[in-house]
């Protein structure tokens, strides 16, 4: 019988795992590519490309596309014991190119990740210390609710493990922008530590100065808020911390899964310091965070140059840093 969880998972990503239908022109004609994909899905890969024990839970279809997720995760090192096999398919997310701007077919009713319900929640083993969440899988029912439910048991359970979120804002995607906003806010109060696009910043406070917005948002019940700033690179704000750390110059060939590289850089640089503990995180000075964050935006850089959501390898990150 294999062993439960044979990497002793030290960070937890819940949340969409898809498949993009990306398309492309053939001989024949224009066709669609499935690749592996989600928010939570890439993060997930890029943490565990990155060397930190990582774990992942949602539901993974039986069907065809739900075997290319798992052997996506199994090549990153990523843990799936957690994930229940379902009969119900996979999500698919077909892009369509309209005048230049991207266009979204999302078929995700009644499938194996939309339709996880509170029974659905994992028992998490002992050695996870974060707990990582966020994407679309927060806007539909019931899986919205499981999610929130995930991460209301893991603040209460006592076992002192940092909550990370990152709500990766789609508003085509929002139904009920009310509820959302509220399911967002409560999140938001639940984590340790909140990454945020300035896109995502201005949806959800509005114009003004991203400092000031940063620190409402800091307000809600975060440690720690991380805004990223595209080509400008990234900050933190936290008790007595304002880092500013700037993106290396890189020739773009592809922003997807930039974000989401930055996720698990972040979350990878604390988990060296023995930092995946809200009293640890509390304990970090504003060079600490400096550090983490610069980590986190060298990997995002190097994702970005290629093509799709390809996050960098360890020993790729130890050729530019030294270590």
């Amino acid at each position: 019988m294999p062993e439960p969880f044979p990497n002793s998972p030290a960070i937890l990503c819940a949340g969409e795992a898809l498949i993009d239908m990306v398309p492309r022109q053939t001989p024949e004609g224009p066709a669609f590519l499935p690749l592996p994909g989600g928010s939570v899905f890439n993060t997930a890969i890029a943490a565990g490309r990155l060397g930190a024990p990582t774990a992942f839970w949602y539901g993974l279809s039986s069907d065809l596309f739900g075997h290319q997720l798992r052997a996506a995760l199994a090549q990153a090192g990523v843990d799936t014991s957690l994930c229940q096999r379902s009969d119900r398919h996979s999500t698919l997310a077909f892009v369509t190119l309209v005048e230049g701007q991207a266009r979204y077919l999302f078929l995700d009713e009644n499938t194996a990740g939309r339709m996880l319900g509170p029974a659905d929640l994992p028992e998490l083993p002992s050695s996870v210390q974060a707990l990582f969440v966020g994407g679309i899988s927060l806007v539909g029912e019931p899986v919205g609710s499981t999610m929130e439910a995930l991460a209301t048991r893991v603040a209460g359970d006592g076992q002192g493990r940092l909550i990370m979120l990152d709500p990766n804002i789609r508003p085509g995607f929002i139904r009920g922008e009310d509820a959302y906003r509220a399911r967002i806010n409560r999140l938001i109060g639940l984590a340790h530590v909140v990454k945020l696009s300035d896109e995502d910043l201005a949806w959800l406070m509005g114009e003004g100065d991203i400092a000031d917005k940063a620190r409402a948002v800091r307000a809600l019940g975060p440690r720690l808020v991380l805004v990223t700033l595209g080509s400008r690179g990234a900050r933190a704000f936290g008790a007595g911390v304002d880092v500013a750390v700037r993106a290396p110059m890189v020739t773009v060939a592809d922003t997807v899964g930039a974000g989401d590289t930055f996720n698990a850089a972040f979350l990878a640089a604390l988990e060296r310091r023995g930092a995946l503990s809200p009293a640890a995180l509390a304990a970090l000075g504003a060079e600490a965070i400096g550090d983490a964050l610069a980590f986190a935006v060298r990997a995002a850089a190097i994702s970005v140059t290629r093509a799709g959501a390809n996050p960098p390898w360890r020993h790729e990150m130890e050729r530019t840093d030294g270590s």
